[in-house]
């Protein structure tokens, strides 16, 4: 069995620029998830197709390194892996700008806020202030939502090319995550062009029942959405329309507020 993962058009693998046991790496780190807190070192080669000593010697690797270790039998991450989630957090100023925006707009509506960032077909979550827990999913930093059926993503989508917007619709995956997920292509390209043209985006029970979420884009100096800003509810105490009545203005003067800041401020 060879250790190179099977390639696909997800995976793709350029040429002279790849290092691959750098890849081979990072695939054995992302093997470990909420699901697979541990794992042996069979578990880990059938979870990223390496062959059994070529996991070991990634996971000793890291364990030299201090990012994973091991009772001699499981293997598991340690804190240090966040080192490397830090790096990205710190290089960018607009987390250090938004965190008191987002706290104030938190005590302003109570309700939870988030900020996002685009990656292929998801959302990533870069930064949450809580009021209440909305969903039944544990959501922090990190944590990954598909963009096409959450607020935070549409925002996001429709600051694409449209022949790019298209392209990532193709390879979405379909799940009716509930009864009122929308599937279809041109209805899912409209609702992303309307959030476009209103400068706003809300998503009604499509990710799951009970969830309502409003969100709109952060802007860097040239006008580029870099990010998306969202505020989450149920819908058994805040209907959509008075999610767009009572709370929306408060997040687009939150969203505005932030987007200016970084329009002033060079990195």
């Amino acid at each position: 069995m060879s250790d190179t993962p099977l390639e696909t058009s997800d995976n793709p693998r350029p040429g002279d620029s790849y290092v691959q046991s750098f890849a081979r790496g990072l695939e054995v780190i992302r093997s470990f998830n909420a699901q697979a807190p541990q794992q042996t070192l069979s578990e880990v080669a059938a979870a990223t197709g390496l062959t059994r000593a070529g996991a070991r010697r990634i996971l000793l690797t890291l364990q030299t390194l201090g990012y994973v270790e091991s009772d001699g039998r499981l293997f598991c991450l340690t804190p240090r892996i966040l080192d490397l989630g830090f790096a990205y957090l710190s290089s960018m100023p607009i987390w250090d700008l938004a965190e008191p925006v987002m706290e104030a707009l938190v005590d302003q509506v109570h309700e939870s806020c988030s900020a996002a960032v685009l990656d292929g077909l998801d959302i990533v979550y870069v930064l949450r202030v809580h009021t209440h827990k909305i969903m039944s999913t544990n959501l922090g930093v990190g944590s990954r939502l598909p963009a096409f059926w959450t607020s935070l993503g549409r925002t996001l989508l429709a600051a694409l090319p449209e022949d790019e917007l298209r392209q990532r619709l193709q390879t979405a995956p379909r799940v009716p995550h509930t009864q009122n997920t929308v599937l279809d292509d041109e209805a899912l390209l409209a609702r992303i062009a309307q959030a476009r043209q209103q400068g706003w985006c809300l998503v009604n029970q499509e990710l799951e029942e009970g969830l309502i979420s409003i969100a709109a884009p952060l802007k860097n100096r040239a006008g580029h959405t870099v990010a998306a800003l969202n505020i989450s509810g149920q819908a058994n105490r805040t209907s959509a329309e008075m999610m767009q009545e009572r709370l929306l203005p408060a997040l687009l003067q939150a969203s505005q507020a932030i987007s200016r800041t970084l329009g002033t401020r060079r990195r």
